[in-house]
């Protein structure tokens, strides 16, 4: 695919577009424009977000597995030294944010922050190498970035939700998250105006990691594709410099993302909050 053969708004509409396959009029394809996957409804899949989810969970799982069956107590290998800093990392940032005891938190934190940091790190390849590949393997749409899909980063975000129910619910008990919902900050007479804050601050939870997330990605991806629209030789002299910075934003939004899932996981440990 190349940026000459499509006029701007088409070449962005492009690049933008999820390779989306569902059912419509009884049989199973593939969308070949915004419209059709619209019309496919609700069940549509983003074929491009989940395979490219699967394959970096799994180089992740593969990776931290293989460094952990190699490891040695001498001198340690670069890729041992590696996966140990990370650990040693998230280890410190749950003892700094959750004050509670849980088994999961930790691995649930690394899980994150690595599967996050590589979906974002997708963001660095050159916007038309993938959906020109995929255009030979005949596919019309290939998004590489996942965490640019609302899809993807709203199911992340719900299954914290989730969690943070679970763990309010096996905490407080039942009555006792009813009671945080309805009683606080005013008392049982209040308790209309307590359910509307206290449910508008459960709801905000998902909410801000799925949009934080896909917003700062979106729009890092958006300013690549501007880019690619560019003359060739000014691509270079404003593309490097942008992923450069860019890689902050890849680490800093897993970051954010996992830090958050601590405080609100350590929020449901607690009695008050």
């Amino acid at each position: 695919m190349s940026s000459e053969a499509l006029t701007s708004t088409d070449y962005i509409r492009h690049h933008l577009q999820n390779l989306t396959c569902g059912l419509q009029g009884g049989h199973f394809h593939c969308a070949h424009s915004a419209d059709e996957a619209k019309a496919m409804g609700f069940w549509a899949l983003n074929i491009d977000t989940l395979g490219v989810s699967l394959v970096l969970g799994l180089v992740f799982l593969f990776f931290f597995r293989q460094v952990a069956k190699s490891a040695a107590q001498g001198v340690p290998s670069g890729a041992q030294n590696f996966v140990e800093w990370i650990i040693e990392f998230i280890d410190n940032s749950v003892r700094g944010s959750f004050t509670g005891r849980s088994a999961l938190v930790a691995p649930l934190a690394l899980t994150i922050f690595v599967w996050i940091f590589l979906m974002n790190l997708m963001d660095l390849i050159p916007v038309d190498y993938i959906p020109f590949v995929a255009e030979q393997l005949g596919a019309s749409h290939f998004k590489v970035v996942p965490s640019t899909d609302p899809n993807a980063t709203i199911g992340m975000a719900i299954g914290v939700f989730f969690l943070v129910i679970f763990y309010s619910i096996k905490i407080k008990g039942l009555g006792g998250f009813v009671g945080e919902l309805t009683l606080q900050p005013f008392g049982k007479f209040g308790l209309p105006v307590n359910l509307f804050l206290e449910g508008v601050n459960l709801i905000a939870k998902p909410i801000s990691l799925a949009l934080r997330l896909f917003g700062n990605m979106y729009a890092g991806e958006m300013i690549f594709i501007l880019i690619a629209l560019l003359p060739f030789y000014v691509q270079w002299t404003l593309s490097l410099p942008w992923a450069i910075f860019h890689i902050l934003i890849v680490t800093l939004q897993a970051f954010i993302f996992m830090t958050l899932t601590i405080v609100y996981l350590d929020m449901a440990h607690q009695e008050h909050h």
